[in-house]
């Protein structure tokens, strides 16, 4: 049996965790170490990470090149004040992202989460707006299900995603417009996208005038269960927002860093190329990239906090004047913080000398192979995979987060060796794409047997009843 009490003391009377009624929940993992895509516990115990620690870590853990380049910055500047204060690695940085990021997005503001990456977002574009005397415009848009953080303002356009009912009554209102959802065969998708994108020119025939952003999780919805869409509808959907003037916000904070099988998913919005695997061509094609882009989570590597927001020279030139009203007054304490800064040089050095596209490319089709062995269950529907992403939903009685059947696919999981969070009846992989094929097609096999053990466990609980 797989120990996963820890530190019960310390776990469930001093540490209150995200995400998590601690009321109910088990007292959790209490991980020692870890390296390349393993954690171990106290007692040693592997657990293969397959969510990448909440999505954050890309290279695997521990990877020494990261751990060596905070270290050398650590030596010799850990932080400084960036309002009136400048440094090499945040210069580094965010010249590297302007080059690999496509179009005109040249001008990075430094953040330290992805929820704080959004907000700076929303914020810009309604300012914007403000700056050139256009008031009336302060209608955001969002999509059905979309999750784009918890402040304030993330919160008010993730408000569909249901996790943020206690604060509704202090949100500020968003035009919520339906997602395409699309999984492996799914015959509907081109309806489904043509009525979200008339839906939207509806809206826009109406509202345009007053309207300032438009957000969205480009070719997958993360906490709304790793909902796919196409990129094909990116492109029309950025059409017609260049066409109404209406400011579009890409939230890549999950989708950035080789997650989608490309670096950044905005890349197969406006590229014909094979996008099958990452690759780092500039593109030319300015028409289909978005105004705004928030990254985040594997901007590190996994390893420190750290967040961008990048936008056009447009929405920057926006902001110069000789009043400071027309500033962007937004800030944080550790703003550009020098460690994160090395470690995000450290990471995009590992994606341009290793061969993180190779890696990426065999977990993609390791991915397809384990998800054909688990069509088969009859638990099983709406597979797909998109990159270093798999994800099914489950056919379960109760499809809330957080439910009883989520926590014991999760609890079962452990004890396979496995760490996976369910989402609600959403099953999902994000491993690290230091993990191999043999640990993946493992992975696979655990899988299987823990979904077989829970429609055992359900067949007979409705024979009971």
């Amino acid at each position: 049996m797989l120990n996963i009490t820890g530190n019960k003391t310390s776990n469930k009377a001093r540490i209150w965790r995200p995400f998590t009624q601690e009321y109910t929940a088990d007292p959790g993992l209490f991980i020692d170490h870890a390296k390349g895509a393993w954690l171990y516990t106290k007692e040693q115990k592997p657990v293969l990470d397959l969510i990448s620690s909440w999505w954050v870590n890309v290279h695997g853990h521990a990877h020494p090149e990261i751990a060596q380049a905070i270290y050398q910055q650590a030596l010799k500047l850990e932080q400084v004040i960036f309002a009136c204060c400048s440094h090499q690695p945040a210069l580094d940085l965010a010249e590297r992202l302007v080059a690999l990021l496509p179009g005109a997005l040249n001008h990075v503001f430094f953040s330290d989460n992805g929820s704080t990456a959004v907000e700076v977002a929303l914020k810009m574009a309604f300012q914007f707006w403000q700056n050139q005397g256009k008031t009336e415009k302060k209608r955001f848009i969002a999509f059905q299900g979309g999750y784009h953080g918890d402040t304030f303002g993330a919160m008010a356009a993730g408000r569909s995603s249901g996790f943020f009912t206690p604060f509704h009554n202090l949100l500020f209102s968003v035009d919520f417009i339906d997602y395409p959802a699309t999984w492996d065969d799914d015959p509907a998708i081109e309806q489904k996208e043509e009525a979200s994108l008339q839906q939207l020119k509806k809206h826009l025939e109406q509202y345009a005038g007053e309207t300032a952003a438009l957000i969205i999780e480009p070719l997958i919805q993360g906490a709304a269960g790793m909902r796919f869409c196409r990129p094909i509808f990116l492109k029309r959907l950025l059409h017609i927002l260049q066409e109404y003037q209406i400011i579009s916000i890409f939230d890549e904070v999950m989708t950035g860093f080789g997650r989608t099988g490309t670096l950044f998913a905005t890349e197969q919005c406006c590229s014909s190329k094979d996008v099958s695997h990452v690759h780092h061509t500039h593109i030319d094609d300015h028409a289909h990239v978005p105004d705004i882009i928030c990254l985040s989570k594997g901007l590190t590597g996994g390893f420190l906090p750290l967040s961008v927001t990048v936008v056009q020279e447009k929405i920057y030139a926006g902001f110069l004047s000789k009043q400071i009203d027309h500033a962007f007054l937004h800030g944080h304490s550790y703003t550009a913080n020098p460690l994160g800064c090395a470690a995000a040089c450290a990471s995009l050095n590992i994606f341009a000398k290793e061969s993180v596209q190779e890696k990426i490319h065999i977990i993609t089709a390791t991915h397809r192979q384990g998800m054909e062995s688990l069509k088969t269950l009859p638990l099983v529907k709406n597979t797909r995979v998109m990159g270093a992403i798999a994800a099914l939903d489950l056919v379960l009685p109760d499809h809330a987060y957080g439910s009883n059947f989520s926590k014991i696919l999760a609890r079962n999981f452990l004890q396979a060796g496995l760490l996976l969070r369910p989402l609600g009846n959403v099953l999902y992989l994000m491993p690290p794409y230091i993990v191999t094929k043999k640990e993946l097609l493992s992975a696979y096999a655990h899988i299987k047997e823990c979904l077989q053990s829970l429609e055992e466990g359900l067949v007979k609980e409705d024979q009971d009843i």
